[in-house]
């Protein structure tokens, strides 16, 4: 794993291994020069946000074997774009973030007291 740091300034933990998340699909929200969308924000999908992204455009339930995609479902864990989490927590549809593996980036595009306030209490 890189030296990355989380939202709080602590190393960036894994967010999610199974669907395997991530950019670069290695668990991480890792980010970098490629990343266009900034998948910074570890979420724990909902099915309200699922219903609200596929409005939206961008349909994550769906599988797309193409892609090794195999479709989210609510309570899956997912690194968002956080342009996307922002819109939704505006909507209020935003899912809960694993602030532990929410990548610093994010607070480019995103308040620290936004994210606390829609943070899963760790180990859950």
């Amino acid at each position: 794993m890189s030296d990355a740091k989380n939202v709080l300034g602590e190393p960036l933990k894994i967010c999610c291994t199974a669907p395997l998340t991530g950019f670069y699909r290695n668990g991480c929200c890792d980010t970098g020069s490629g990343d266009r969308g900034l998948h910074t924000v570890c979420a724990q999908v909902t099915a309200e946000f699922l219903d609200y992204t596929r409005r939206q455009g961008n349909d994550l339930s769906t599988p797309a074997p193409q892609y090794n995609f195999p479709g989210l479902k609510a309570g899956d864990r997912w690194c968002l774009c956080a342009g996307r989490w922002k819109e939704a927590l505006e909507a209020g549809v935003a899912p809960p973030v694993v602030l532990s593996a929410t990548h610093e980036a994010t607070l480019g595009v995103i308040s620290l007291e936004d994210l606390q306030i829609r943070a899963l209490e760790e180990g859950k």
